[in-house]
């Protein structure tokens, strides 16, 4: 397979194709923008983070499902990583 048939890569729309009601940050404010539209953040068992592709596709239901599961998974995750973590300071010394 060359280089010919590679699909080409996918780009990001233009800020012209965002209209009015994109969120415009000033990073030289230090505000804070809530992204609650994307979607929970999803721990890892490595410590990953990603987010549910189909968030906004979901039923208030559904969304209330994933949120109290993900809370409890990702609190477990993260204790797990941080008691490795943990584990791994008292070997090394």
């Amino acid at each position: 397979m060359g280089d010919d048939d590679a699909p080409p890569p996918l780009a990001l729309p233009s800020a012209s194709d965002a209209g009015d009601d994109a969120t415009k940050l000033d990073v030289r404010t230090g505000a804070r923008v809530a992204l609650d539209g994307l979607g929970p953040i999803v721990v890892g068992a490595d410590g990953t983070m990603s987010r549910i592709t189909n968030w906004t596709s979901l039923s208030e239901r559904e969304r209330e499902t994933a949120l109290r599961r993900l809370a409890k998974r990702n609190n477990e995750r993260l204790e797990a990583l941080k008691s490795g973590e943990r584990s791994s300071e008292a070997c090394d010394g």
